[in-house]
Order: structure tokens, then sequence, then C-alpha cells
């Protein structure tokens, strides 16, 4: 069952991204660690795309791993 719109939203939040306003229903999702952003399109009750899941899951793993790293 595909997660909602909104759950990814959280999920980015909680993860430490920064929301930043697009146009319609889109928003981009930044953070320090992250090269780059990434774009959420759609309604929050609308169902999330596999390659949007796929990137979210891919971009926190990208994160935990530089975290991970920069630690003695």
């Amino acid at each position: 069952m595909p997660k909602k719109i909104r759950e990814l939203k959280q999920i980015l939040k909680q993860a430490g991204f920064t929301e930043i306003p697009g146009k319609g229903s889109h928003t981009n999702w930044i953070h320090l660690l992250y090269n780059g952003k990434i774009t959420i399109s759609g309604k929050d009750s609308a169902d999330a795309k596999k390659y949007q899941e796929k990137e979210i899951k891919q971009a926190i793993q990208q994160i935990e791993s530089k975290t991970k790293n920069d630690q003695p």
C-alpha cells in the first residue's frame, strides 16, 4: 500500500529537511548534508508514487551515511 504525500512530508521533516514552497502542489525540500533538492508533487491526500518513496529513502540513507562518516 503506497504512502500518502503527507506521510512523505512528515518523514522528510523528521529527517531534518526544510520545506521550500513551489508552484501549485509542488514542494521542494533541502538539507545541509544532501546535494540538491527533493521535489514532491501532489495533494497531501494523494497516494505517493513509487519513485517518490524511493527518492526519499535514498536521500535519508545518504544523510545517515554522511553523519556516520563524520563521527569519530
